[in-house]
């Protein structure tokens, strides 16, 4: 299970970053510009609990961002130790073309799913979150020290 996993995740992040080729954006930083979109400016460390990521990729992704015009990272005025993260005009003007290469890539991955079927896939993906998110903290000890048993 793990093995297709993973090569689904890397099929469906290879669509993406085509889809989101025009953009000028790569994979993951449409997360990031969504977060801006639909929240304003935050602090980064706000953006980096939200992503879930680890601070040096969002750091990295940020200054990429911010190279290319997308982005401005500023120290918040109410704490100067705190960098306040906010869309470019040029930032909010990618909103509607990276929704559209949202839109295709739902459609190109459920493509064919019936609405039974999307609705199991989805319950499935969510057992599969808790299930690694349960693996990988701290109080579940190493990983692999358990022996689940497979679903027939």
């Amino acid at each position: 299970m793990s093995e297709a996993l993973f090569r689904a995740a890397r099929v469906h992040r290879l669509v993406a970053g085509n889809l989101l080729r025009d953009t000028g954006l790569y994979t993951g930083q449409e997360l990031l510009m969504m977060q801006l979109w639909e929240h304003g400016e935050q602090r980064q460390a706000d953006l980096i609990k939200t992503l879930g990521l680890d601070p040096s990729t969002v750091t990295k992704m940020l200054q990429r961002l911010e190279q290319s015009g997308f982005v401005t990272r500023k120290p918040s005025p109410d704490d100067r130790r705190a960098i306040v993260v906010g869309a470019t005009r040029a930032g909010r003007a990618l909103h509607d073309r990276v929704r559209q290469a949202w839109r295709e890539l739902e459609e190109a991955t459920a493509a064919g799913f019936t609405k039974a079927e999307f609705e199991q896939a989805m319950q499935v993906l969510a057992r599969i979150e808790a299930n690694l998110t349960a693996a990988s903290s701290p109080a579940a000890g190493p990983v692999g020290t358990t022996n689940p048993t497979p679903a027939p």
